[in-house]
């Protein structure tokens, strides 16, 4: 079966980085297009970062310039490099796989403030 395990997420002052990752199991990770999402209290989920099964990027104009979505298919593992972090980016932070339906993770929480 699909499962996604994110990790990576913790307590960051604001203007720190981090790294999430998600290790995937249970598909054919090489041949999948993955996403980042992220849900903050009291908000929708949101789309962050989407790679594609190519390698091609796409960002939210949220996070565009700052975040940095990269994937190592030996690895069956999709990084989010967040740099330059805001209190906004306050969420838990989930990755997907659309694989005849949608698969999520457990999410990671992320959490900036001073």
């Amino acid at each position: 079966q699909v499962q996604l395990v994110e990790s990576g997420g913790g307590l960051v002052q604001p203007g720190g980085s981090l790294r999430l990752s998600c290790v995937a199991s249970g598909f054919t990770f090489r041949l999948r297009d993955m996403r980042w999402f992220r849900q903050a209290p009291g908000k929708p989920r949101e789309l962050v970062a989407a790679i594609t099964s190519r390698g091609n990027t796409d960002y939210s104009n949220s996070v565009k310039g700052r975040f940095t979505i990269s994937r190592d298919n030996a690895k069956n593992t999709v990084y989010l490099q967040m740099n330059n972090l805001k209190p906004e980016d306050t969420a838990v932070y989930y990755c997907s796989v659309y694989d005849l339906v949608a698969y999520w993770g457990q999410g990671t929480q992320v959490t900036v403030s001073s």
